[in-house]
């Protein structure tokens, strides 16, 4: 990855036949090729706000170890996805903490990693408990925010990038929102039931996204007034989405990209440690889990999703199957604007992560057949 490299291909976005040249991780230069194979095409890497686990890596553990946080960054970039948010979620806070603190020592160590952890999503406790809007996470151990542990947070994380999720009705919350912001912290909503007024109440206090609608709140919704209803009217939110046909069936998806701003869109896995592997019994932290044939991760007995079995790079052949779009639509949706949610860049172009997909398409350059990170 640090030696010096050039691969060619037509820009993804162009179509334009380039060459792409890579030094110490990043691109050092892209300029215009004389020659490109019409199905051979170069495009950023795809990028994941949400991982839970992967390739049968369970990041919900006390002491994960370097090997195999380098075998989860493996099989994901065998999905086409080089950076991700590595994602915990609700537990006793002490115990996400010393979690939190273990896995960024880790990262410290291993330049591989370092590479590939763009920052971290801490999702809980500050959830709803509420019926259906808890999804897999456990209501007992559901708290208010309080300055304490949003400055633990900040202190723990340094100066990476940190995405919270909140759930904005519960106590206190619009006000931690503001001190998370003004910690330079990125606030997501989610696993919430707020009303429309505290919606928007929380965008103007500073969050700035909505995490996989559609996701963490009960299968059955009052048709009149209900949380998709409430976000899709509240501007100012870039909005996540679960491109699996799982999470969100294919019509709504489809209204979903009708309602919504395009800008506003971005995809995400949620992915945990079934993704990439076989059907079978995994973990979620404490949380025994079963996936079946139909990739469906569910706790056993009970109708509540938990997670995702979901490859970032199957998420992009979903969702050009359930819209009718093309490949590169798709593919920003997966790439660019996740990590412009999070105020990061991801762009083909001098400067950035060399992490870059070679994408192969049929003769016509509309169907994408393989998409390998460089």
């Amino acid at each position: 990855m640090n030696a010096d490299a050039a691969i060619c291909g037509r820009h993804y976005a162009t179509g334009r036949p380039v060459e792409v040249r890579r030094n110490l991780g990043r691109i050092s230069g892209v300029q215009i090729s004389r020659s490109a194979a019409d199905n051979a095409w170069l495009a950023p890497a795809l990028f994941d706000a949400q991982v839970n686990g992967f390739g049968g890596i369970d990041f919900q553990q006390d002491k994960l170890s370097s090997e195999e946080l380098v075998s989860a960054v493996q099989a994901l970039r065998q999905a086409g996805c080089a950076r991700f948010l590595l994602t915990l979620i609700t537990d006793k806070w002490p115990r996400m903490l010393k979690r939190l603190q273990h896995l960024r020592e880790v990262r410290s160590q291993t330049p591989a990693l370092q590479a590939a952890i763009a920052g971290w999503h801490v999702e809980g406790p500050f959830l709803s408990a509420e019926a259906g809007y808890h999804g897999a996470h456990d209501r007992r151990l559901m708290h208010d925010p309080e300055p304490d542990m949003i400055r633990e947070l900040r202190e723990i994380t340094g100066e990476d990038p940190l995405l919270l999720t909140f759930s904005p009705e519960r106590k206190g919350s619009l006000e931690m929102i503001q001190f998370a912001v003004s910690l330079g912290i990125k606030v997501t909503l989610g696993h919430t039931n707020a009303s429309a007024e505290i919606l928007r109440d929380a965008v103007e206090a500073g969050a700035t996204s909505f995490s996989h609608l559609g996701n963490g709140c009960p299968r059955e919704l009052d048709r009149h007034d209900n949380i998709l209803w409430r976000v899709f009217e509240t501007s100012g939110l870039m909005i996540g989405i679960i491109p699996d046909r799982i999470h969100v069936s294919p019509p709504l998806f489809r209204l979903m990209h009708r309602v919504l701003p395009p800008e506003a869109i971005y995809y995400v896995s949620d992915a945990m440690s079934a993704a990439g592997m076989p059907p079978g019994r995994y973990r979620l932290g404490d949380t025994k889990l079963e996936v079946g044939e139909d990739q469906v991760v569910r706790q056993p007995g009970k109708d509540l999703f938990a997670g995702s079995a979901l490859r970032p790079i199957d998420g992009v052949h979903r969702a050009i199957e359930m819209l009718g779009c093309t490949w590169q639509e798709a593919w920003d949706r997966f790439s660019r604007a996740p990590a412009r949610m999070m105020g990061l860049s991801n762009e083909l172009a001098l400067g950035h992560s060399g992490d870059v997909c070679s994408l192969t398409t049929d003769e016509d350059g509309k169907k994408l057949l393989r998409a390998e990170v460089w």
